[in-house]
């Protein structure tokens, strides 16, 4: 692999969260609130973890000619990411509106906006930056058109297609021909398989399906049980690092970016596995998505 360059195409949000005693029910106002702002975006969440840790790391998002693509532009270039990929829309940027209760419960209403406008013809217009990189990184926020296009055409060119399927929708079988590596987590690996995944023998069955629809390789994650590395015939389990959690947003996002790093550098699969579940877990010990997540000083294995 004579590339480093991770180039990951997603979603660029600006997260705007209240926090209050009670979530309001219709018609009601509740005044007691906390407000905070900060990015997200699972593209741009596993951009900035791959960039934290060391990676050569380039986004591929769509913004708005607004304030909060002002914003987002900014603050990846602050994160050390290549910027130049960033498209803009003259829909507004994506933006999640979020309440959280003192429980911990919330509602989330999300605009996607410009994280909707990314075309098969922009994606057409970067093919040769996708055929320079070692990595592509995709996720399923943004149009799938768009995911399917960039798969293909890194597919054709040699280079390796991480896909982290979430947030969870149906896709065309053909995708799978053009996946590297899978990253489900057990409830996607469940619905894209059609099987229950509830133990290694029955993650092992459900790989195999996924194996028979052209995945190369998979990595089921499992949250606080780690994460099972199989290739359809055999699995080879990754452990956890046990923390105090306070706030498992991102813990996939800051997984798979780190994952990529790895594999960047040359890692095999399941070093890269357990450096990816090193940041993961030490991303769960703060509050906050992209603010959480670790430098590449604090991984220590």
């Amino acid at each position: 692999m004579n590339s480093k360059k991770i180039l990951i195409l997603g979603s660029s949000n600006t997260d705007m969260t209240i926090k209050s005693a009670v979530l309001p029910v219709p018609g009601q106002t509740v005044t007691d609130g906390l407000f905070y702002m900060g990015p997200g975006g699972k593209g741009a969440n596993q951009a900035v973890a791959a960039a934290r840790l060391g990676g050569d790391a380039k986004l591929v998002c769509k913004v708005g000619k607004d304030i909060f693509g002002d914003n987002a532009v900014n603050h990846y270039r602050e994160e050390g990411l290549d910027v130049s990929g960033v498209l803009r829309s003259d829909l507004p940027s994506g933006i999640a509106l979020i309440n959280v209760d003192a429980k911990g419960e919330n509602c989330i209403a999300v605009a996607p906006g410009a994280n909707t406008d990314i075309t098969e013809a922009e994606i057409d217009s970067i093919a040769e930056e996708i055929r320079a990189a070692a990595i592509l990184l995709l996720q399923l926020e943004i149009p799938l058109p768009a995911v399917m296009r960039a798969a293909k055409i890194a597919h054709e060119a040699g280079v390796k297609v991480v896909l982290n399927p979430a947030p969870y929708r149906p896709l065309p079988d053909e995708i799978f021909r053009y996946v590297d590596l899978f990253i489900p987590n057990e409830t996607e690996l469940a619905a894209f398989s059609g099987m229950p995944v509830e133990s290694q023998e029955t993650a092992l069955a459900a790989a195999h399906a996924m194996v028979e629809k052209g995945v190369k390789e998979i990595i089921v994650t499992l949250g606080s049980k780690g994460s099972l590395i199989t290739d359809g015939v055999s699995v080879r389990p990754v452990p956890s690092f046990k923390v105090q959690a306070v706030d498992t947003t991102a813990a996939g996002d800051t997984y798979c970016g780190a994952l990529c790093v790895a594999l960047s550098e040359g890692k095999p699969l399941e070093e890269a596995a357990l450096f990816a579940s090193k940041a993961s877990s030490l991303s769960v010990t703060k509050a906050g998505a992209q603010a959480s997540m670790p430098y590449r000083k604090e991984i220590v294995l």
